[in-house]
């Protein structure tokens, strides 16, 4: 079972959900952070789930949950973002659970950041969406639209589910090298964001604090491997349970 857990309750009527959840190389993550960080997003809840890592974020020595919602009055903004790659399993439902979510409190759109493999990254924003109405207008600010491709995660099952519930969604792509996680991929996701909901995000410290959460996240994502691992050791040395 997944929730999307609020400390409190608040008025979200007409925000725009953005989906951050990492994918192929980090673009989500990388440009959720640096939004975060630079609009001084209150964190306002997390995501939780017994499918999740039982891991725990430290961030400036607070223990924060991995998969956390923040929120920005100014642009009327909520993001989701985690730590750990969705386990593939829980997509279904994560994405279930965040449209319900958008339902509920009356969100008006999702935008999904996402990466897309490429030999040679075009370095401009894609964009794409169920609603033909969305994508013209995107082209018209100078985003380019994709005719064939996939795109896969949280964001992919956001788009084809969102019609059914009047929910408009759209996807921001953006070409990477899997093998490089360059601060340029979230720049491209940045840019084309600020056109697409008119925002306005300073990106002249985008490279050096980039650089610093894909450090974070190469070390989460290590330690979410080792969890398992770690476990079964600790199981083994502490032996058979006192109430066996």
């Amino acid at each position: 079972m997944i929730e999307i857990k609020l400390f409190k309750n608040y008025d979200l009527k007409g925000y725009t959900l953005i989906d951050a959840f990492p994918g192929v190389g980090l673009v989500g993550p990388m440009a959720g952070s640096y939004i975060i960080e630079k609009l001084k997003m209150e964190y306002i809840g997390y995501i939780d789930s017994n499918e999740f890592p039982p891991i725990a974020a430290i961030h400036y020595g607070v223990p924060m949950f991995p998969s956390r919602v923040y929120k920005d009055d100014r642009y009327k903004l909520i993001i989701a973002i985690s730590e750990f790659v969705i386990p593939a399993a829980s997509v279904f439902e994560l994405s279930r659970e965040l449209l319900a979510f958008v339902r509920k409190n009356g969100l008006s759109k999702t935008i999904s950041i996402s990466g897309m493999p490429s030999q040679k990254p075009s370095g401009v924003a894609y964009i794409t969406s169920p609603d033909p109405s969305v994508i013209k207008k995107a082209m018209k600010l100078g985003l380019k639209t994709i005719s064939e491709g996939v795109v896969a995660g949280v964001g992919a099952v956001l788009m084809t589910n969102s019609s059914q519930f009047n929910v408009e969604s759209m996807n921001i792509l953006v070409e990477v090298n899997p093998q490089i996680m360059d601060p340029k991929y979230a720049e491209i996701a940045i840019l084309g964001l600020n056109k697409l909901i008119d925002i306005d995000v300073d990106l002249k410290d985008l490279e050096e604090e980039s650089k610093i959460v894909e450090a974070k996240m190469r070390d989460m994502l290590k330690k979410v491997k080792e969890t398992p691992e770690h476990y079964n050791k600790a199981a083994e040395a502490t032996g058979p349970s006192m109430y066996a």
